[in-house]
């Protein structure tokens, strides 16, 4: 079995001080959910149309469900977005100056279909003022199907800033760059490297992880090997430091991995802030650990939020040989583990 921290070198393709994913090899994946979300009631609130009959006006984000996220691998991006969206609007008549509401919905907002061919629903309350629901239903539709372009070029643009990083460049290539550089007035100094800026101050591209794996042993025996000191020390075998309270402080395998217990709920879920000695410094990922019972054993979901792009595969090996392995030859060999702390 490996050393901690050790990989092969024919994986490695190349690990920056900050974290990042230079020459953009592997996968990186960011979730644009709530980004998304902000961004669509910023462009859709507000939406004005109006005519000789009268004006009308998008007034909420009633609902907004789905999601959206952005990958990238081998300096290609890839797009995925999900969205069912329904909206509030309001108009007034001119001439009589009632009032009027009504609501947009658009069902299926997705990658699959052109924002052109995206269908957007217009309905109004009972009673008069269908002159109103004609006016959304031509020039609100129009506008509507303009913030969502809108919307779109923005998570394809602002969203994946960082997620391209500059691989790099031949001598010639630098030379001819920094040339452009000076055309265009930018005033760099020459010890000064994109990468370098690059490291300061740019957000840590990060992934989720999500694991499963079953366990021949009860919820309590599991959920105990994850919170005392004495367990702990036998399947890692290496020192440890474990304060299994909300706020303790936590550190495993002779220090290379180091965190916080955010939330305990006994037998049920542990939430740890988690960090490896290796990582950024000061970044940390936040793992949670649901401990689920089946018949005769106990399924352990593991989701891990904010892992480096350049370490989600180092930070599988450790969960899948340092501790589902471990843990597993740990428990055969001495059966009840609760019994032994």
């Amino acid at each position: 079995m490996a050393k901690w921290g050790q990989g092969d070198p024919r994986w490695i393709v190349e690990e920056r001080a900050d974290g990042t994913n230079v020459n953009n090899w592997h996968w990186t994946e960011r979730d644009a959910t709530n980004w998304s979300k902000g961004k669509l009631r910023e462009l859709l609130v507000g939406v004005m149309v109006e005519n000789e009959v009268g004006s009308c006006e998008i007034s909420d984000l009633k609902q907004v469900e789905g999601e959206a996220s952005c990958s990238s691998r081998k300096g290609k991006l890839i797009f995925f977005y999900e969205w069912n969206i329904k909206l509030s609007w309001k108009g007034i008549v001119k001439e009589s100056g009632a009032k009027h509401r009504g609501s947009v919905e658009i069902p299926h907002l997705s990658e699959e279909n052109e924002v052109d061919d995206t269908e957007v629903n217009v309905s109004k309350k009972k009673g008069d003022g269908d002159s109103l629901k004609d006016l959304m239903k031509t020039a609100g539709v129009v506008k509507v199907r303009e913030a969502l372009e809108d919307y779109l070029k923005a998570l394809k643009t602002e969203f994946t800033t960082g997620m391209i990083l500059p691989t790099k460049a031949a001598p010639a290539q630098e030379l001819t760059a920094k040339r452009k550089l000076s055309e265009h007035s930018f005033q760099l100094q020459d010890s000064v490297s994109p990468m370098a800026l690059g490291a300061v101050g740019v957000k840590i591209p990060t992934v989720t992880i999500h694991m499963r794996e079953m366990f021949d042993t009860a919820v309590e025996e599991l959920y105990s090997i994850f919170t005392t000191k004495e367990l702990v020390q036998k399947f890692s075998k290496s020192s440890a430091v474990i304060e299994a309270e909300k706020g303790g402080k936590f550190q495993m395998f002779d220090g290379n991995v180091t965190g916080e217990y955010l939330e305990l709920l006994s037998n049920k879920r542990i939430v740890m802030k988690w960090r490896c000695k290796s990582w950024p410094e000061e970044h940390y990922a936040t793992v949670a650990l649901n401990f689920v019972p089946v018949v005769g054993q106990t399924e352990l979901q593991l989701n891990c939020k904010g892992v480096p792009v350049c370490k989600e595969e180092s930070m599988r090996q450790c969960w899948e040989k340092q501790h589902f392995e471990e843990i597993k030859r740990f428990t055969v060999a001495f059966g009840n583990p609760a019994q032994l702390n």
